[in-house]
């Protein structure tokens, strides 16, 4: 049995600089300390920020007004980013706000401003109850979402005599994008295409898809609510059918393994090192 790494793998340059910050503000700020959200999508991390003196507060109850944040609290913003709105209520309830939210993230929240300052009307591709496409789209007057190929075909809402800007979510899969982008060239020149999908989540899609064809299986390690775990997990199960989505070693199933199998691995952005080596070493504990 041998054990093989994707070449790309397990946290991005988004999810570090995010918990970065939660050990910076953990470390210098003696006021009560929230996170937005969960940090990034993987329970064991939010567990370790936990663990570090920080509590959680959602969207939900801060447009509710059942949170219980004070003047002069601390907040730090999830990688993903919020709503304009919860912005706002931010910063009238004059708390502290650390705003961790990607640079990929942001980047196309300001393209998307930038193009309707222009006159172009938006579409966006992407999952619409994510909280990163949720967050980016708020700041617009009036977008159209479409998750994938299929739903932009079947839509009568675009309009051929109007200029259109097409943004993505960040870890939108790549291969998909490029079938949207073929078909909008050729049936509506009046859109402007923004390839904005994130470099990190391309190497680690394109690494998936190399180590699924190369091995007899693929153990997926990422949160289940994690967009880019997922669509990792999906591009490994186009190439090898034995591809498994796991959180942690709790949900490894050694009966999927053969003692002469090579064992894949790959994780996504938001999942830590010490989770990876813990599978690793219950495979190799067994076998």
């Amino acid at each position: 049995m041998e054990i093989k790494r994707a070449k790309k793998m397990g946290f991005c340059f988004g999810v570090r600089g995010a918990i970065r910050t939660c050990h910076r503000v953990s470390e210098s700020e003696s006021g009560k300390k929230y996170i937005l959200g969960m940090v990034v999508h993987n329970k064991n991390v939010v567990k370790s920020m936990e663990d570090l003196g920080f509590n959680m507060v959602t969207e939900e109850e801060l447009l509710t007004g059942k949170d219980s944040l004070e003047k002069g609290d601390i907040v730090v913003v999830r990688a993903h980013g919020t709503t304009n709105k919860i912005y706002d209520i931010l910063k009238s309830r004059e708390v502290i706000i650390y705003d961790a939210a990607c640079v990929f993230v942001t980047k196309i929240r300001d393209i998307l401003l930038e193009e309707e300052k222009k006159g172009n009307g938006i579409i966006f591709i992407g999952d619409k109850e994510h909280p990163e496409v949720k967050g980016i789209i708020s700041f617009g007057d009036h977008v159209l979402i479409f998750k994938d190929l299929e739903e932009l075909e079947e839509s009568s809402q675009i309009d051929k005599n109007k200029k259109y800007s097409l943004l993505t979510q960040t870890t939108y899969n790549k291969d998909k994008f490029q079938e949207i982008k073929k078909y909008l060239e050729k049936n509506y020149p009046n859109i402007e295409i923004f390839d904005r999908i994130c470099g990190a989540t391309y190497e680690r899609q394109k690494a998936a898809e190399e180590l699924a064809k190369g091995v007899n299986l693929v153990i997926i390690v990422g949160d289940k609510n994690s967009s880019n775990s997922k669509k990792l997990f999906e591009i490994s199960k186009k190439h090898n059918n034995r591809s498994y989505l796991i959180q942690d070693e709790s949900e490894l199933d050694l009966s999927w393994i053969k003692s002469d199998d090579v064992v894949g691995i790959t994780a996504g952005a938001s999942t830590p090192e010490d989770i990876i080596i813990n599978i690793e070493n219950k495979i190799r504990g067994n076998f």
